[in-house]
């Protein structure tokens, strides 16, 4: 549909708008949004280990004694120990790492 106006511009006029000069706002798109990422739960370490020894299971304790820079691991059967030295990203598995390491090192 056309209309005419005093200045004689044409003015168009349909249905969906498009034509229009005066409707200025087009439509957008729909933004796809993505589903939130789940968090992985972070599971803590263990701090106690399998004895090399005397092979009972959890019963090497590791403790970290960062003011003095060192680890210590026992095991609570057979008494064993041993000691090295940690930095302050080391974990009790790092402690129990160089222990077996240490054990491999002796045997050869």
């Amino acid at each position: 549909m056309t209309v005419g106006c005093k200045s004689g511009s044409v003015v168009r006029f349909s249905n969906t708008g498009i034509d229009d000069p005066l409707n200025l706002e087009m439509g957008r798109r729909k933004s796809k949004r993505k589903a939130p990422t789940k968090r992985k739960a972070i599971q803590p370490l263990d701090t106690q280990f399998n004895c090399p020894f005397c092979n009972h299971e959890k019963s090497c304790e590791v403790k970290m004694d960062r003011t003095r820079n060192t680890g210590r691991i026992t095991c609570r059967v057979c008494l064993e120990d041993f000691q090295t030295s940690i930095n302050y990203l080391s974990e009790p598995v790092d402690v129990y790492s160089d222990w077996i390491d240490a054990c491999e090192q002796a045997n050869q």
